[in-house]
């Protein structure tokens, strides 16, 4: 104010003294000088807090920054989900026998090496019981096949957590953004050791099983559902701060519509969820017919372990059944979804993000369908698993489509 009043008065001084000099007429070029000095400097002072404000941090344009980050992380995220898919189906994933954050990133180079890394493999039981006829190139491929997910891992936590460090310090994280990229880079930590913790029960040795070895469905499932988790958060936060917010009239029937979307959006999940215990069994390997599985809609050994609840987690046909009836709930879910929404007035991006989840569930569900009838080819059950991914990723566009304006 101290300033402003100073301004002030030379401007009034610079006044007064053009009108001295203009009674005189004979300096008018140092008049207009001190006129003009005198609006500008006051225009500067009042225009300075408005400057600041804009350039303030957080505001819209590191928001999109950040937002376009966590869009980037969430991409990271899908690559390391099919990479471990396809791990899965080549049985790659019990090919490194042992942990290391640092050392194992650089892999086997001399061929003493690879014969030293071979001889470890060849201690534990999937060699034993399953590839004792194996040679080096084959252990090659399943090597490199484990050593690429885990590079892509770390690759996935060094995106995560060196440019929250750089946002953090510019400033860019409001409170509640701070929180939630903390529990984000904390998930993507969580999710390296459950990896690890998931790889060892496929490890062990286990003389009363006569079981091929394989790794624990429970924490496959486990891995996968954190993945998917870290996934849907980071996409979820990243299109609230790209996607502008529509302003829809807040009727009976958008709040239906937002209603039948989030259950909706669960369904999909806990398909995709119910789709790492299938892997896990090798489920697909059992009934490879559609409609009907074998003669029968419903099999005769669906409840062959005891007690009950153990088929739904451990007995391949239970575990087949339902996701078959998880995958047709779906679909039938995301059918409605797009019907009821018809009736809705949506703006053009929303009845897009619709359309294109219900394409994407009638092609998930061929694609689910012809994996099952060709007995499980690589190429198609990676894609398979691939479209579950995209088709969660629509089911949250939806959600981010129709969400509310905060107040």
């Amino acid at each position: 104010s101290k300033m402003l009043s100073l301004r002030t008065l030379l401007f009034c001084g610079g006044r007064n003294v053009g009108k001295g000099l203009q009674s005189n007429n004979k300096s008018p070029h140092l008049r207009q000088w001190l006129v003009k000095r005198g609006q500008s400097t006051i225009t500067a002072e009042v225009g300075a807090p408005t400057a600041r404000a804009a350039c303030a941090v957080p505001n819209a344009a590191s928001n999109r920054i950040v937002g376009r980050w966590l869009l980037g992380c969430s991409g990271l995220v899908v690559g390391a989900v099919v990479l471990g898919g396809v791990t899965r189906l080549t049985e790659s994933g019990l090919s490194m026998v042992d942990w290391h954050l640092v050392r194992e990133m650089r892999p086997p180079r001399t061929p003493e090496e690879w014969e030293a890394e071979f001889a470890k493999y060849q201690q534990f039981p999937e060699f034993k019981i399953m590839n004792h006829n194996m040679t080096l190139p084959e252990f090659k491929f399943i090597f490199y096949m484990e050593w690429g997910h885990r590079m892509w891992g770390r690759l996935v936590g060094l995106a995560y957590i060196l440019p929250t460090v750089y946002f953090w310090k510019k400033g860019y994280f409001t409170r509640s953004l701070k929180g939630r990229v903390v529990g984000l880079c904390g998930f993507v930590f969580f999710q390296g050791l459950l990896g690890w913790y998931m790889v060892k029960s496929g490890l062990e040795e286990k003389p009363e099983s006569h079981d091929v070895p394989r790794v624990s469905q429970y924490r496959l499932s486990a891995h996968l559902g954190s993945a998917l988790l870290l996934y849907c958060a980071s996409l979820w936060t990243g299109l609230q701060l790209v996607l502008p917010v529509n302003k829809l009239a807040d009727t009976a029937r958008l709040t239906q519509l937002r209603r039948f979307a989030k259950g909706t959006g669960g369904l999909v999940f806990l398909t995709a969820l119910s789709g790492a215990f299938v892997a896990g069994l090798d489920a697909g390997l059992v009934y490879n017919s559609f409609p009907k599985m074998g003669e029968r809609w419903i099999p005769d050994d669906l409840l062959a372990f005891s007690p009950t609840l153990r088929n739904l987690f451990e007995n391949p046909t239970t575990v087949q059944f339902d996701h078959r009836i998880l995958a047709v709930s779906s679909l039938t879910a995301i059918t409605g979804l797009y019907v009821y929404s018809r009736r809705v007035a949506l703006p053009r991006r929303a009845r897009v993000a619709i359309s294109l989840l219900t394409a994407m569930a009638y092609s998930q569900v061929a694609l689910g369908i012809g994996t099952l009838l060709l007995y499980v080819p690589t190429p198609l059950a990676a894609t398979h698993q691939s479209g579950s991914v995209v088709l969660l990723s629509l089911a949250i566009w939806v959600l981010a489509e129709l969400r509310k304006v905060a107040k």
